[in-house]
């Protein structure tokens, strides 16, 4: 499957939502699997549609050692998540070369429409809750960034326009 182009910051898909999805089929199914490549490619542990401008509400997540692990996900939503926090440093390759400290809950419970067609919900912890929150952060128009304070954000934005 081809490894798709990424949006760059500061493009408006980034800052809008993401359509839903609604029942699965095999287009989306595509998508996903490009995605992954796309994500594999980076290398990263998680890719929104949005990223690559696809302006659906699907993401992918593979916080695996080993990789091949993904789960594919439309519609997620945020169900749960712990008082228990963890900080992660979070990219994006749509911010290329930088990177940010962000506290996000370090569980959270995710449902979501899997590649099967099914509404299931989900466990997540550690890196992968942080890659899932950062994801849906994706699908609702905002930058892994906007969880800095505007002082950090701008220095992080500066930085990836230089070059590093």
């Amino acid at each position: 499957m081809p490894i798709r182009p990424f949006v760059p910051y500061p493009d408006k898909r980034l800052r809008t939502m993401a359509e839903t999805v609604g029942p699965v089929t095999d287009a989306h199914r595509e998508i996903w699997q490009d995605m992954i490549d796309t994500m594999d490619a980076m290398p990263g542990v998680g890719l929104a549609a949005p990223q690559i401008g696809v302006m659906l509400r699907l993401a992918v997540v593979d916080a695996s050692d080993d990789r091949g692990q993904a789960i594919r996900m439309a519609d997620p939503e945020i169900i749960s998540a712990s008082d228990e926090m963890n900080t992660y440093p979070e990219g994006s390759p749509n911010l290329p070369g930088v990177t940010a400290k962000i506290t996000r809950p370090a569980r959270v419970t995710v449902a979501f429409t899997d590649h099967m067609g099914l509404r299931v919900r989900q466990e997540f912890v550690d890196l992968w809750a942080t890659s899932v929150q950062h994801q849906i952060d994706h699908l609702a128009g905002k930058v892994y960034v906007d969880h800095l304070s505007r002082t950090k954000r701008e220095m992080v934005i500066k930085k990836s326009r230089r070059g590093s």
